[in-house]
């Protein structure tokens, strides 16, 4: 069914040594979508210059970058891993001339490091220099997070992106101006009631069991015996007998907080028998195929 929504740009900054974290990035605004879109009326949408730019010989390449594409973001999200990236001639990259005039125009950044070791035959002396000087800037201004693989930084942004939606004021200032035009209340509670956290998102494991149960049978089972807990979604298993006490109390976990986010039904009334909701498929719908299974 359609809906009213307030869409806000996300734009993703990046050398070109850190193409799967890009991915990471556009995952996790898909999981923001799939879980807070609808009852807030709110859409993020992924910007990069690979994905929403043509061939064009008509100017300096950064400009038109800034030009067409971030002067229109509301969030930036920068990331940086072995190199900064080739100077544009007003800046030591392409990458921090964004951050730079998106900071000027008074904008979030979200600032990212990678922890990861570089392979010998992409050290480049000069560029690691660089990094560390705007690094050292960075630390400056503000804070900054580091991880050390893609999945963690997807992990990360997770976290992160409920928090600054609710709590920036640039995008507190967007959502009351551009709500109060169309008459959109944006609150950014979460889907359903949840006292203990209103500002949560939800869990890796809980989005990988909602999207296995949604593209099987629509079930989560959790069978408990004497030798062990098997959760199961659709024709995924998430926990099989024998399976450690971290594990099942992961996955256990992760089907209440699907089922607490009104996502699962509690077909049973026992832990039993779970049926994704409405509410449910259409969250799961906006998942990446990859999430269809254990991690």
């Amino acid at each position: 069914m359609a809906y009213d929504a307030i869409a806000l740009e996300i734009f993703i900054a990046s050398p070109s040594d850190v193409l799967p974290e890009r991915g990471s990035v556009r995952e996790a605004i898909a999981g923001w979508n799939a879980v807070y879109s609808r009852s807030e009326n709110v859409v993020l949408m992924p910007v990069g210059w690979e994905t929403h730019s043509s061939p064009e010989l008509s100017g300096r390449p950064q400009q038109m970058v800034n030009d067409r594409l971030l002067a229109h973001a509301d969030i930036l999200v920068g990331i940086f891993w072995s190199r900064v990236g080739t100077p544009t001639g007003e800046a030591a990259s392409g990458t921090i001339e964004e951050i730079e005039r998106h900071m000027e125009a008074g904008k979030p950044v979200m600032l990212y490091f990678s922890n990861a070791p570089i392979p010998q035959d992409m050290i480049d002396d000069e560029q690691r220099k660089k990094l560390a000087e705007f690094k050292a800037w960075a630390q400056d201004k503000g804070l900054y997070h580091t991880y050390n693989t893609p999945e963690e930084l997807r992990s990360l942004l997770r976290d992160h992106l409920p928090t600054a939606m609710r709590e920036n004021s640039y995008v507190s200032s967007m959502l009351k101006s551009d709500g109060a035009a169309s008459g959109v209340e944006t609150q950014f509670g979460p889907p359903v009631a949840i006292p203990s956290s209103p500002a949560r998102s939800v869990s890796d494991d809980g989005l990988r069991v909602l999207k296995a149960a949604a593209v099987g049978n629509g079930t989560v089972i959790v069978r408990r015996y004497l030798s062990g807990t098997v959760v199961s979604a659709g024709r995924q298993q998430f926990a099989g007998q024998g399976a450690d006490s971290r594990t099942i109390a992961r996955m256990t976990a992760a089907v209440s907080e699907l089922s607490h986010l009104g996502l699962l039904e509690d077909r049973s009334g026992k832990g039993q028998l779970f049926r994704v909701t409405h509410q449910g498929y259409q969250a799961a719908d906006a998942l990446p195929d990859d999430f269809a299974g254990p991690a």
